[in-house]
Formats: structure tokens, C-alpha cells, sequence
């Protein structure tokens, strides 16, 4: 598996929220609780985002662009950025404003995940929320702002569209279909995101299409547990052991070790959330033979003990 479909996989991106709104202007929508990452995609029309918690302009997306939401407590996406909001979705519940959607503005079920009026002239939008936790999951938030804008390009177009004609039927095993279908968006508006030249995805992302050093991370990430050195992974990858050393760290940021040692401990942070394994089982799992020797690693990096982090979480 490589690196970001084992981030994206661990990260359990597969419990999403998926709607879709079909509805003339004006309308305006505010998501008072907004979850980790959201996936907003316009099909048809036009549409503007604002983040409450900054100071940036609101983004305006127009058919087939998508952007992607991050690190931010509450956001309104509207026809146009002077809408006021009419519906409040706080608590996974709408709430109408007062005076703000009244009778036909009002969105309202017109099929399975499907709301607004349908109406000719109206915009259709997707959006699709995940709701992350755990250490992996920052990994993955961290490689992007608050908000990130991808352009519509023919790759992401046809994800859109299928995603689109899947969203309002209910059929078995619609939520499987849904959520990879939303997946593959994600993961081509990351791929589209990363490679624009404006933006600075982390060294990992830019080491993993280098010859040789993509193969070893991806090493890395298919057995985190195993005693990894040096000169096995440079014979992995074809390289001398100095020379793969010095290319993996100035690629990556720091030393092939450094970076394993990091990210068994993303995993143990995660295990010991998320599970009851005793310590001796965590430590076992991400390679650690011995106990101590991992609750002292975990300690450097997390500032507390395996058991006070459990504690504290």
C-alpha cells in the first residue's frame, strides 16, 4: 500500500456524511459545528465559502471546482457571500432562521441525501463530511490550509459525476459505493491540490515520486513493526547505504529512522486511544520488543508515559 492510501486508510476516512443540494438562489447555509475535513464540490451554478474564524475573502467555486475544509469551527456556504445565512445544520440538525428560508426557500427532501427545490436555475452542490480522530488523521489535515481551492479538471469531473449519479439512490450497498466514490475525489483533489505550484504539500508528500525514496517510505508504511536499518532499506531500493541516508533526509526532512520512529509513534498515540491493548501489546505492534525501551520513545516524543497519554485521552 502506499504512504497516502495507508494515511488515508488509517485515518478511517470511510465514515463520511454525503449530501446534495439542488437549489435556486438565493440560499445560504451555515455549518455551525463543522466536522475534520469536508469534501464541497458545485455541479451546476455557482457557489462562495466563507470560514467564520478568517479573516480571507470567501472562495467562490464555480461548476466542477471542489474545496476542500479544514480547521475551522464553522463555515457558510451561499449563492453569493452577501446571502444571509437562512438554515443553521448544527448538531447534524437543520435549523431554519427566522425570516431567512420561508416557504419554497426552505430546502426540503427531494430524494435520498438529496435537498432544496430541484427547481430549474439551481445550484447543485455535493458535500461530503468526514468525521476523523486520532493522531493519523492530523497527519493528513496538516497537509492542507483551512481551505483549499482545486480547479474542475476533466479527472475530478468524472469522480463528480458518478459520485452525483450515485448520491440519491438507495439501492444495497449504496454506502460502500458512496463513500469510495467520495474517497476517490478526496484523494484526486489532494494529487490536484499538492501539485498546484502555489501551494507547499510536506516533504513526505514530494519524497514519494522521487526514484528510490517513494519505495522506501513505502517500505516503511507496509511494515512499520519490522527491525528496519538502514542498509536494509538502501539494499531494498538499490542504493548504497550512504547515499540512500543522505537522499532520504534531504528529501524527507530527516533520517530514514527518525521518520519510522515518528510514525510508530503517530500509530502507538492512536493505539492506545482507541483500543484496550496493555502497553506491552502497543509497543509489540508498532515494533517494539521491549516495553520500556517503547514507553521511553513515546515519552520523548509525546512529553508523557504511554499510560498518562491513555489517561489523558
Amino acid at each position: 500500500m502506499d504512504v497516502l492510501s495507508d494515511l488515508l486508510h488509517r485515518a478511517r476516512t470511510r465514515h463520511a456524511l454525503i449530501r446534495q443540494l439542488i437549489q435556486r438562489p438565493p440560499w445560504s447555509m451555515t455549518f455551525a459545528d463543522a466536522p475534520a475535513l469536508t469534501v464541497v464540490a458545485t455541479l451546476g451554478g455557482h457557489a462562495s465559502i466563507r470560514l467564520h474564524d478568517s479573516d480571507a475573502s470567501p472562495a467562490l467555486l464555480t461548476s466542477g471546482d471542489i474545496a476542500l475544509i479544514t480547521k475551522t469551527g464553522s463555515y457558510t456556504i451561499a449563492d453569493h457571500p452577501s446571502t444571509p445565512p437562512q438554515v443553521v445544520v448544527h448538531g447534524g440538525k437543520k435549523h431554519i432562521i427566522e425570516g431567512g428560508a420561508e416557504g419554497p426557500r426552505a430546502p426540503h427532501s427531494l430524494a435520498p441525501r438529496t435537498y432544496g427545490d430541484g427547481l430549474p436555475g439551481a445550484t447543485t452542490m455535493l458535500r461530503g463530511a468526514y468525521e476523523l480522530r486520532g493522531d493519523v488523521s492530523m497527519r493528513l489535515l496538516h497537509m492542507l490550509p483551512p481551505l483549499a481551492m482545486v480547479p474542475a479538471g476533466p479527472r475530478t469531473r468524472t469522480a463528480l459525476d458518478m459520485l452525483a449519479t450515485e448520491v440519491a439512490h438507495e439501492e444495497p450497498g449504496q454506502d460502500a459505493v458512496l463513500h469510495q466514490l467520495l474517497d476517490l475525489v478526496l484523494v484526486l483533489a489532494l494529487r490536484a491540490w499538492c501539485a498546484k505550484p502555489s501551494t507547499a504539500p510536506p516533504s513526505w508528500y514530494r519524497a514519494l515520486a522521487a526514484p528510490a525514496i517513494g519505495d522506501a517510505l513505502r517500505h516503511l508504511h507496509e511494515k512499520p513493526a519490522h527491525r528496519w536499518t538502514v542498509a536494509e532499506l538502501a539494499a531494498k531500493v538499490g542504493m548504497s547505504r550512504a547515499a540512500f541516508a543522505a537522499r532520504f533526509a534531504s528529501l524527507v526532512g530527516e533520517p530514514p529512522l527518525t521518520y519510522l520512529t515518528g510514525w510508530r509513534m503517530i500509530l502507538a498515540a492512536d493505539l492506545l486511544r482507541d483500543t484496550e491493548a496493555t502497553v506491552a501489546a502497543v509497543a509489540r505492534e508498532v515494533g517494539y520488543e521491549d516495553a520500556f525501551a517503547f514507553s521511553v520513545a513515546f515519552k520523548r516524543a509525546r512529553g508523557v508515559s504511554p499510560s498518562v497519554w491513555r489517561r489523558q485521552v
